[in-house]
């Protein structure tokens, strides 16, 4: 697998061998995984962070997202569930340490997965779900195209509040259109 660069970052094939470390050292922290995932935060094993990428790699593609500054590991972004019949696939990002979160990173990877989904898998759609109160996720992802398609209301649970999770999506012409219009 080839490297493919943003403006601020690069994204690369992950080793598993070698960065599950640091990847499984952000699921210590509690609001990182409060903010990827619904279920309760429970810390995977180093082993576990292993098996999590070599799952996505089988049925998909997960790359790590590098700064391209200095080339540090900042988080990853990967393609999975992808159902070639239908040219669709989800997509799911995370920034792994929070000095790093806010800074422009996480809407240029989704920037960088897309035109690779689009250009080099020949997809025709993307999906993504977000938690409702992560406006700054939600910004991000209409920054890069992706329009809100449903939601599931009440879903989770979080500060004594329920919240919707929200479904958005991205077809290949409607980036193509922006993609015409920036340039």
């Amino acid at each position: 697998m080839e490297t493919f660069e943003g403006n601020l970052v690069r994204l690369d094939p992950i080793d598993s061998d070698s960065e599950s470390e640091l990847i499984n050292s952000w699921f210590e922290d509690g609001e990182f995984f409060r903010l990827l995932d619904e279920r309760l935060a429970k810390i995977p094993t180093v082993e576990n962070t292993k098996e999590f990428i070599e799952k996505i790699n089988k049925e998909g593609f997960i790359f790590g997202i590098h700064s391209r500054k200095d080339l540090t590991l900042i988080g990853f972004v990967g393609l999975g569930i992808i159902n070639f019949y239908a040219s669709e696939a989800w997509v799911g990002i995370a920034i792994g340490d929070r000095g790093n979160q806010g800074r422009g990173y996480g809407t240029d990877a989704m920037n960088v997965i897309i035109r690779f989904a689009f250009l080099e898998l020949n997809l025709n759609r993307i999906s993504l779900d977000v938690f409702e109160y992560k406006n700054w996720g939600i910004r991000s992802y209409e920054k890069v195209g992706f329009k809100l398609e449903g939601r599931e209301r009440e879903s989770i649970y979080r500060d004594g509040k329920w919240w919707d999770t929200l479904y958005m999506g991205i077809l290949r012409k409607d980036w193509e259109e922006k993609r015409i219009a920036v340039n």
